[in-house]
């Protein structure tokens, strides 16, 4: 069971994009950062456990060319295994800073010249894979940045193109060295997700087919990829082979955010109907299928969810983002 904690208060509401809520655990300062995008700007809030905000700061997206601001699409935390970037997307651009925002090591505009008059231009689906981040775009491109370990010379090492569609997310877990391991899954409007290796070339392992539904957030653990649909459903596949293990119809509206704690695998999905899930997955020992068994539901009333989160790796706390909803909504394990 879990009980509302103290919210966290928002300059602003979230705007109504899925996956709309970024959250980086600092347990050695006692800290959590929390990143919501409305518009044209991102706020940064800093919480103590007791949900007490501690500092706020407001990023706004380069402008690069036109005349009216960007929008932002998406703000995340990518944890490097040497460092940590904020990564920023919108309708002109990537921005990357320094993990609390102060310093913006790196910006990447992105080209126009293959959109037609009447297709916006966007990047989207934000991952980060060993030392690459990698950022989705409106053309269904991945773009790969390769990371050095400290300053700004970060590389543009390679373009994936298997996506005829906008990228919608990214997803990604480590690899730990093993070979033919699938570490990256990438997922679009039409419902396709890719499966690749990754490294200095990325390699695709398997293509899991949509079903004209788009995927709007995806998560991997323990080589099973959990993608979340526009119809509500929940699937879960094997991803080595695109194999569907578990298919739930876990929502009665669209899912805006899936989330994983990965140390005990749970789940957690978010959708439209107000409601907030969590999962319990583990492998049968008999025949290594997965096995899901919810755990909680919570519902959030008059509110159309944006983004939801764990706020630890162990899935003892989560929060919400809500549209027209001016704070960041807080519930922990009784």
């Amino acid at each position: 069971m879990f009980r509302r904690e103290r919210s966290i208060p928002l300059r602003g509401s979230a705007a109504a994009l899925c996956n709309n809520l970024s959250v980086l655990q600092l347990p050695a300062r006692n800290l959590t950062h929390f990143g919501v995008v409305h518009g044209p700007s991102a706020q940064l809030l800093s919480a103590a456990p007791e949900g007490v905000p501690l500092a706020q700061r407001q990023l706004h997206a380069k402008e690069g060319a036109g005349v009216s601001p960007p929008l932002i699409t998406q703000i995340h935390w990518c944890v490097l295994p040497f460092r940590v970037l904020l990564v920023l997307t919108s309708h002109r651009g990537i921005q990357m800073y320094e993990s609390d925002g102060s310093v913006m090591v790196y910006w990447h505009a992105l080209d126009a010249g293959d959109a037609s008059l009447v297709q916006a231009v966007f990047a989207r689906g934000i991952a980060a894979s060993g030392h690459y981040v990698c950022v989705g775009t409106w053309s269904g491109q991945v773009l790969v940045f390769d990371i050095p370990t400290k300053g700004p010379n970060i590389v543009l090492s390679e373009e994936l193109a298997r996506h005829q569609t906008p990228i919608s997310d990214i997803a990604t877990e480590p690899a730990q060295g093993q070979d033919c391991v699938a570490d990256t899954v990438t997922a679009d409007d039409s419902g396709l997700l890719c499966v690749w290796r990754s490294g200095p070339k990325f390699k695709l392992l398997t293509q899991i087919p949509g079903f004209g539904v788009p995927c709007s957030s995806v998560q991997l653990w323990q080589g099973t990829i959990a993608a979340g649909y526009g119809n509500g459903q929940v699937r879960l596949y094997e991803a080595s082979t695109g194999t569907v293990h578990v298919q739930i119809d876990a929502h009665a509206r669209a899912i805006c955010a899936l989330d994983l704690a990965p140390e005990v695998g749970k789940l957690l999905s978010a959708a439209e109907d107000t409601f907030v899930h969590i999962w319990k997955l583990s492998r049968s020992p008999e025949d290594g299928y997965i096995e899901v068994e919810h755990c909680h539901g919570e519902c959030v009333p008059d509110t159309q969810l944006c983004g939801a989160r764990f706020c630890d790796p162990s899935g003892s706390s989560f929060a919400v983002t809500g549209y027209d909803v001016a704070e960041i909504l807080r519930f922990s394990s009784i």
